[in-house]
């Protein structure tokens, strides 16, 4: 018996894949033809049970896995999804169907398929030609969310509130992009000092679906750039009980039969609405989820991907864990270093500092989540995280070298101005 992983850059790094499935059944990993992939594929070939990439083809990929007695199949990786659904349907290996994950990865049928079942209204176009943008604007109105129909990261994507500034958005993405989608903007409930969104984390097996955490947010950095998250979140009973009951209704919703998801979803003013549903673990999950409550999210992937039955209860830790993010800056450039990182390690209730880049990396700079490092703590109560949250940023500046001229940049600096 094997489990096999369809690997590309995601939640879960090849050491926690090695460490953690390994020690339940050999692991065998399907490697995406990318230049992540062929980057770490030594340490796989290394570690692992076996490894085939996607580049020899798929009728080789389904006879290989065939061969090693494939029993559980899954991936981490948001690009990984449909291949992996794909994959698992070739081999009769439990997993959510093609369709199902047509819905979690394409935005705008995921808009529409929560739409038809009554779950949520959000307004949401489809643009692939800059023409098509009058007649979207008049169809959402303003302010609006243009994005990718298919991404990650917050890759292309901002908030547009002025129809010129709108036209040249898209001019500029659908370069890069086949298709946006342009939707609603959700304006958020004022949740000061945190943010105005939470996600929900759910396991889905045969015997039905357990959402086992609320993850807290702090707010955005601009212009849709996580910058930390923690549990719990800071809901009463009564408004986490509807996000969780809104985030069940999205999963029946877009057929989702198996595996872990995370639900995002805003805080309004008029209560929870959708903002996209994962059909994989949520980003920094695994590390969250393991300091607050000794849960191995890894592990428990491979678990449901075997098929097995996973008995979880709804995690509410007495003490506040958090990760907040440093975002590298929108212009890119090279970092050249890091100051404060000692630090910042010292402070009482700080577990890790953890840098995600290291000096003499060149950052490409746009939109997307491009964290330079994650810091890790707990403390007693939401107020005396925000507290530490706010002494570790304190003490962290970064100096990069863009367009030839050297520049200081604080972490307070980088979550307010980009």
């Amino acid at each position: 018996m094997a489990i096999v992983v369809v690997y590309d850059q995601g939640a879960a790094s090849p050491r926690e894949i090695i460490g953690r499935l390994g020690t339940s059944e050999p692991v065998v990993v399907v490697l995406a033809d990318s230049g992540h992939a062929r980057q770490v594929r030594p340490l796989l070939e290394e570690n692992c049970a076996g490894l085939v990439s996607l580049a020899d083809g798929d009728d080789a990929v389904v006879a290989r896995l065939r061969a090693v007695g494939a029993k559980g199949i899954l991936t981490f990786s948001e690009r990984m999804l449909t291949d992996t659904a794909l994959l698992a349907e070739r081999l009769d290996l439990p997993y959510n169907s093609p369709e199902t994950v047509k819905g979690l990865t394409d935005k705008s049928l995921q808009r529409r398929r929560l739409h038809e079942a009554g779950v949520d209204a959000v307004r949401s176009v489809v643009v692939t030609a800059t023409g098509q943008w009058p007649d979207a604007l008049a169809q959402v109105g303003l302010p609006a969310v243009v994005k990718p129909v298919r991404g990650e990261g917050s890759r292309n994507t901002v908030r547009v509130t002025d129809p010129d500034r709108g036209a040249a958005v898209i001019e500029e993405f659908l370069r890069a992009e086949p298709a946006l989608v342009v939707e609603e903007f959700l304006e958020g409930a004022d949740w000061a000092p945190f943010g105005d969104y939470v996600s929900v984390e759910s396991a889905v097996t045969s015997d039905g679906t357990r959402h086992f955490a609320v993850t807290g947010k702090l707010p955005l950095a601009p212009p849709f750039r996580e910058s930390g998250q923690f549990w719990p979140a800071p809901l009463p009973p009564e408004q986490e009980a509807e996000v969780v009951a809104l985030a069940d209704g999205a999963l029946r919703a877009l057929g989702v039969t198996h595996g872990l998801v995370h639900t995002e979803i805003k805080l309004t003013p008029a209560g929870p609405r959708l903002i996209e549903v994962n059909g994989r673990l949520g980003g920094n999950q695994a590390d969250l989820a393991t300091r607050a409550a000794g849960l191995d999210l890894v592990a428990l992937a491979g678990e449901l991907a075997l098929g097995r039955s996973v008995p979880l209860t709804p995690v509410r830790p007495e003490r506040v864990h958090f990760q907040c993010y440093t975002p590298g800056p929108t212009s890119g450039g090279l970092l050249e270093r890091v100051d404060g990182a000692a630090e910042v390690r010292a402070l009482p209730g700080i577990t890790a500092y953890r840098p995600a880049v290291r000096p003499g990396t060149l950052l490409a700079g746009g939109t997307g989540t491009a964290l330079l490092d994650m810091t890790c703590g707990s403390a007693d109560n939401h107020q005396g995280m925000i507290a530490l949250v706010e002494q570790a940023r304190g003490r962290l500046a970064y100096e990069f070298t863009v367009d030839g001229r050297r520049v200081l940049r604080t972490a307070q600096d980088l979550l307010v101005n980009p």
